[in-house]
């Protein structure tokens, strides 16, 4: 039986008639690839945008967020594995009516747009890509939360449409990316720069003890980051058991110790899973930026991107205009 290659993402799944790739979502229809998961949304709900991890990116607003199903990755510890790895119920959503939804919350509450999260969102492309579209030119910021695992072209046809990213950056090595979820790490390093040139992005760096927590390992991927941009946000967080992995959770002490190391040569570093959330300080003079806590506070000291205090800089946090 002849196959067709999808071009999406690295996997590169050679597709029979009626064959499904890795993700799951996508297959052959008629001699041409479709997408399987198109409008089919298994969850939606107003969060803060702090859930996502988004630190920098209108603090204290909040994002419709909507997951679909599939993944192409198949990490072991999913913390979303029913939607991401498995069947679920669907609602069949179009474009134009999630992006309605969008407006109406952002009417009647800190709304300020869509993001595609719990599941992996691009495995869902068509559907992500479109929306996007529409949500942009109706003034709604548009959040891709990702693994980042897509080939460059359609990666970089749809970050144009997206205004902010985290993308989950899950190890530094190639081995340790096998392991975990079946993937490279090479793809993902250089769409985290790609991203970086058009939009807002923050980095997830979810610690599993024994698989990337290696100090001399991660020292690499941090420096790594700083010779991109030592101000992009990284969320270093707290591994639980979950799905096919029971490693035992990720002791408070190696994610104070990465947090040490990351310090050295990253300016925002935030720990998460671990109960509370971190305010954002000033790197040069030390002032309180964003303070967090039932609600996230933009204090007095945060003016037209810039800290009022000594007036560094602050590209990377995108705050509301007057």
């Amino acid at each position: 039986m002849p196959s067709t290659t999808c071009q999406l993402c690295p996997h590169a799944c050679h597709l029979g008639e009626g064959t499904l790739g890795r993700c799951r979502q996508r297959t052959v229809h008629k001699g041409h690839i479709v997408s399987l998961n198109y409008g089919q949304v298994t969850a939606i709900a107003l969060d803060p945008i702090e859930k996502k991890p988004l630190y920098h990116f209108y603090p204290g607003s909040e994002m419709l967020s909507v997951g679909s199903l599939g993944c192409n990755l198949n990490c072991q510890y999913c913390q979303n594995y029913h939607i991401a790895q498995e069947q679920a119920e669907t609602k069949q959503l179009q474009p134009a009516e999630l992006v309605a939804l969008a407006q109406a919350a952002k009417r009647n509450s800190d709304n300020i747009g869509l993001a595609f999260t719990y599941n992996e969102p691009t495995v869902g492309y068509e559907f992500v890509l479109e929306t996007a579209k529409l949500a942009q030119a109706a003034d709604l910021k548009t959040v891709l939360v990702t693994n980042g695992y897509l080939q460059p072209e359609p990666w970089l046809e749809l970050i144009k449409h997206i205004d902010a990213l985290n993308i989950d950056v899950k190890a530094f090595t190639e081995e340790a990316y096998r392991e975990l979820c079946g993937a490279s790490l090479a793809p993902i390093l250089r769409n985290v720069e790609l991203a970086q040139e058009h939009s807002h992005v923050e980095l997830t760096y979810l610690v599993v003890p024994g698989v990337n927590d290696d100090p001399q390992t991660f020292e690499r991927f941090a420096s790594w980051m700083a010779a991109l941009s030592p101000d992009i946000p990284l969320h270093l967080t707290r591994y639980f058991p979950s799905y096919k992995l029971k490693t035992a959770p990720t002791p408070l002490t190696t994610l104070e110790q990465l947090a040490r190391l990351a310090r050295e040569c990253l300016n925002f570093v935030y720990l998460g899973n671990v109960g509370t959330a971190a305010s954002t300080f000033c790197p040069q003079c030390g002032k309180l930026l964003i303070q967090r806590g039932m609600v996230p506070t933009i204090t007095k000291n945060l003016v037209r991107g810039q800290c009022a205090e000594c007036g560094r800089s602050l590209p990377t946090i995108k705050v509301p205009e007057g």
